[in-house]
């Protein structure tokens, strides 16, 4: 069974992750099933529940795969194509010919590999609700990282979305490299975006091609090293 899911689609600022998750349940044994049977919709879960988690899911899954595109990407592409990108590169990278494959919520146009989009899946698919907690993981262990680097919007506390203190940050101070000037945030409503660049919102297209996140030395940071060897080797 392979599951993908994304996170951070909703967020203000920050990349988008995708996740893939094998589950192969004739290899796996009766901890790892108890396990797989506490995974619901990571975003209904706590910090801490998801980061208990994460190592079960790591421990459980048969291969595992993340794929990130950048705020940059995002900005010159959009979301929505972005965020189908980065799913049908999780998809591609985890599913075998045998595999029963699903995606939360989207079909994935230019997946050649079979596929089954599943409403609300992640609460309904422990493949895909394994693949939620890892995406959701990985992303706010990377935004807890470069919260030092922009201490004046609280990323270790929002991770990027779009809560009340985030949106009077960016009053206060305006935006930083790594928000999303595609965005019509109402907050953004009220700053000069052209002072930072050019108006995606105007058709302006930026200049150069996506940039590369290696996310890798968040996971490090955080992880156990068994951990981060499954999700480097089959990423």
């Amino acid at each position: 069974m392979a599951g993908v899911d994304e996170a951070g689609r909703g967020s203000l600022a920050g990349p988008l992750l995708a996740a893939g998750v094998l589950i192969d349940l004739e290899r796996i044994g009766r901890s790892e099933r108890l396990a797989l049977a506490r995974l619901d919709d990571s975003k209904q879960k706590t910090p801490e529940e998801r980061e208990e988690l994460y190592p079960r899911v790591i421990r459980a899954a048969a291969c595992v795969s993340v794929a990130v595109r950048s705020v940059r990407a995002i900005d010159r592409f959009g979301l929505h194509v972005s965020n189908i990108a980065a799913l049908t590169d999780c998809m591609g990278a985890v599913a075998q010919d045998e595999a029963t494959r699903l995606v939360d919520g989207f079909r994935l146009p230019a997946c050649e590999l079979e596929h089954t989009q599943v409403v609300d899946g992640d609460a309904r698919s422990a493949a895909i609700a394994a693949a939620s907690v890892i995406a959701k993981v990985t992303r706010d262990r990377y935004m807890r990282r470069v919260a030092t680097l922009y201490p004046d919007w609280n990323f270790e506390g929002n991770v990027g979305y779009s809560t009340p203190e985030h949106r009077d940050a960016i009053v206060r101070n305006g935006i930083c490299p790594i928000h999303r000037r595609s965005f019509a945030s109402v907050a953004y409503s009220q700053l000069g975006l052209e002072e930072f660049g050019p108006s995606i919102r105007e058709g302006a297209e930026l200049e150069g091609g996506a940039d590369v996140i290696d996310i890798r030395e968040a996971i490090r940071a955080e992880a156990d090293p068994d951990d981060v060897e499954a999700v480097a080797g089959d990423a």
